[in-house]
């Protein structure tokens, strides 16, 4: 589970702008977060297919904010997967 305080240092770190709480760069981000700590607890936890099924639907939905951010704005997409190393 993210811990509010562990969600906020990720927003901070890659927020656009000041308020910046909702672009493409900070769900990635939020969402690579949460997935690595859910694998991590899968790797504990070998039978918790709900978690798996929530991982499972969490690297879609990342991936569709990737998709978004790579058909709109090519160099800010480069970027954020250099940052995040996602390559």
């Amino acid at each position: 589970m993210l811990t509010t305080k562990k969600k906020q240092a990720v927003i901070k770190k890659n927020q656009i702008h000041e308020k910046d709480t909702g672009s493409s760069e900070v769900q990635v981000a939020v969402l690579s977060t949460q997935i690595e700590e859910l694998a991590k607890h899968l790797k504990r936890h070998k039978k918790d297919n709900t978690s798996r099924r929530g991982l499972i639907k969490m690297v879609a939905d990342r991936r569709n904010h990737l998709k978004y951010l790579e058909r709109k704005d090519k160099t800010r997409y480069n970027a954020l997967m250099k940052k995040m190393n996602l390559v």
